[in-house]
């Protein structure tokens, strides 16, 4: 089979960057989508490096003609085979301390980026019934936590929109397919760069893990569409089934812990820059700055990849079981 053509979105830095990363080990043209030209630049030179193609294309993904033309332009490699929807922003506040503004910036790129970056790969793939979309989503697509509404309404948005896309795909008997991924908390740069009003340095919440693990689950989604969703990570498999029992004990729960659980103890910089309205200079690389407490593995993500065959093996054992009982119990009878 031919190398596949890839579209990433948020490719500059943390689980983007991590992603093309791993399609570039396959040896995938990777189209390199994001608003940050110098690390855009440091991620492309990765991705030659690591046997990929890289096709670099700086756009603000809330613009829905800059997301078409890129599109355009990395469709002329033999075609868009799948596209990673990951790009975002975000503001770390208390609701009434996020501006009008602020809500409409954050969703116009987490939500709306989305939304573009979609259609222009549907607009594409329809033609030739064929193609596959991921959707980096997160736990908070399901569960919301304080200091984080901007971007849990996005996520909760992201997984309606890719439910209702899914429905409509199938009524039409269509041979793209589109999968989400639910994400666990991530060390990446973005707690350096998101805007925030809080006192403290935001970080992700614990248990974190490397973006590489995000990044594989994304590699696998894409290998395996069929299967309408993905958890990863055991904090987000917890998280999703707790909700779905319990949200009221989840609510209780994140009041008490949600705030300080998203801050180390370094006082905030009063003139820290953001890249919420515009790219900050420079290359932050794929991880933020908290390697010493990342989990680079992810034990439930290695078993509900391999469920099937450890369903498989768990039958088997239990019939071995059986017949071993059946067979002792034979032995036993008299004569």
């Amino acid at each position: 089979m031919s190398p596949l053509t890839v579209a990433v979105t948020g490719a500059s830095s943390g689980v983007g960057r991590a992603t093309a990363h791993e399609f570039a080990r396959k040896g995938a043209t990777v189209g390199l989508i994001a608003r940050g030209r110098d690390a855009l630049a440091g991620a492309a030179k990765e991705v030659e490096s690591l046997g990929g193609r890289a096709v670099v294309l700086p756009c603000d993904v809330s613009d829905p003609s800059a997301v078409a033309a890129a599109a355009a332009q990395l469709e002329e490699h033999d075609g868009i085979d799948v596209w990673v929807n990951n790009a975002m922003v975000s503001v770390f506040a208390p609701t009434w301390e996020i501006t009008a503004e602020e809500y409409r910036r954050v969703t116009e790129v987490t939500y709306l980026g989305f939304v573009n970056g979609t259609l222009s790969a549907l607009a594409l793939m329809r033609a030739r019934d064929r193609g596959v979309i991921v959707q980096v989503g997160s736990a908070l697509a399901y569960r919301g936590i304080p200091l984080q509404s901007a971007y849990c309404a996005c996520k909760h948005a992201i997984q309606g929109f890719t439910e209702s896309l899914r429905t409509e795909l199938m009524h039409d008997r269509s041979a793209v397919r589109v999968t989400m991924v639910q994400m666990p908390a991530l060390n990446t740069p973005q707690f350096d760069v998101v805007r925030t009003r809080l006192p403290r340095h935001p970080q992700p919440v614990p248990p974190i893990y490397q973006p590489e693990v995000a990044a594989r689950a994304i590699v696998a989604a894409s290998e395996q569409p069929a299967r309408r969703e993905w958890w990863v990570g055991a904090s987000t498999a917890v998280t999703l089934l707790g909700n779905a029992v319990l949200p009221g004990v989840g609510d209780r729960y994140l009041a008490r812990t949600g705030f300080e659980s998203q801050q180390t103890d370094t006082p905030v910089d009063d003139d820290r820059p953001d890249n919420l309205d515009t790219p900050l200079p420079g290359d932050r690389g794929t991880h933020g700055d908290f390697d010493a407490q990342a989990h680079a593995r992810s034990i439930q993500w290695t078993l509900t990849r391999h469920r099937r065959i450890l369903a498989g093996a768990a039958l088997g054992g239990a019939a071995a079981l059986g017949a071993a009982g059946l067979a002792a119990r034979a032995r036993r009878s008299p004569t």
